[in-house]
């Protein structure tokens, strides 16, 4: 069986497929960087350390081994790229998965879309999650293809590869209790989903009912004071640096005074 060979591998017992060797490992478990080789068996790591055998064998000589990447939240229509042409420009950086708001191409035609989307991003060495758009339009003003309410995303909510509503734009609706907004939070959270967040300068009382309706993340924080409020509530802050917003900059002291668990970085649009 697969898992005893890999045991085996582990052991010493037998060679592993590949062995990565005199590599710095980034540990993101143990927050350390040290040397080790990494023993690799039927795709999967069988082990960490050192004298590991292998059939291939590549020493890289001190270069630093990371986990691959995940783009938390990014529009690929902004790329103006279909998803296998994304794929070939991020897959080479190592970002290696990427979790999608099809918010444009759903606001031109609507669950087609998010349809289309699923369909050219499968079978591609890129692993493409989405967020179903929340806002379509993005608001009332807007002259939009499509209007998706909480029906249309119920559609597709228990899809697998759906993670969550994406970016709930209309802070303004949650916070006075819209009645489509309200219907559309409710959907997530009764099928166990995520809710991502948009709620640029948001604070105090607002910011409190905002996280109440179930929204766990921003990827809008430009200072510090505002990042800081953020995580104390809980919520899980989305550094930005992307071509349309770069934050990182602004916010690198929130991550060199707070623990770092409850971050990550996005590039939003690129």
């Amino acid at each position: 069986m697969e898992f005893e060979e890999i045991i085996k591998t582990a052991k010493g017992e037998s060679d592993a497929d590949l062995v990565i060797k005199n590599g710095q490992i980034i540990n993101v478990l143990s927050k350390e960087i040290y040397k080790a080789d990494i023993a690799i068996k039927n795709g999967i790591i069988a082990g960490v350390g050192f004298e590991f055998k292998g059939k291939n064998e590549i020493d890289v000589q001190g270069q630093y081994i990371s986990p691959s990447f995940i783009d938390a939240h990014v529009h690929i229509e902004s790329s103006m790229l279909l998803p296998s042409e994304f794929a070939k420009m991020v897959v080479p950086k190592g970002t290696t998965t990427i979790i999608s708001d099809p918010h444009e191409i759903s606001n031109v035609i609507g669950l087609h879309g998010i349809s289309f989307m699923r369909e050219t991003s499968k079978n591609l060495p890129l692993d493409v999650y989405m967020m179903l758009p929340s806002c379509v339009p993005a608001t009332n003003w807007e002259t939009s293809g499509f209007e998706l309410n909480s029906y249309d995303l119920s559609l597709l909510i228990d899809s697998p590869w759906v993670l969550g509503i994406a970016e709930m734009m209309n802070f303004p609706g949650v916070i006075n209790l819209d009645k489509k907004v309200l219907a559309k939070l409710k959907l997530a959270i009764e099928k166990g989903k995520r809710i991502d967040g948009h709620a640029p300068y948001l604070c105090g009382h607002d910011l409190c009912a905002y996280i109440s309706g179930g929204i766990s993340s921003d990827h809008e924080c430009t200072n510090i004071d505002e990042a800081i409020e953020k995580l104390r509530l809980g919520m899980y802050l989305m550094i930005r640096e992307g071509s349309a917003a770069k934050n990182l900059d602004a916010l690198i002291p929130v991550l060199k005074t707070f623990p770092t668990n409850k971050c990550m970085f996005v590039t939003d649009d690129r």
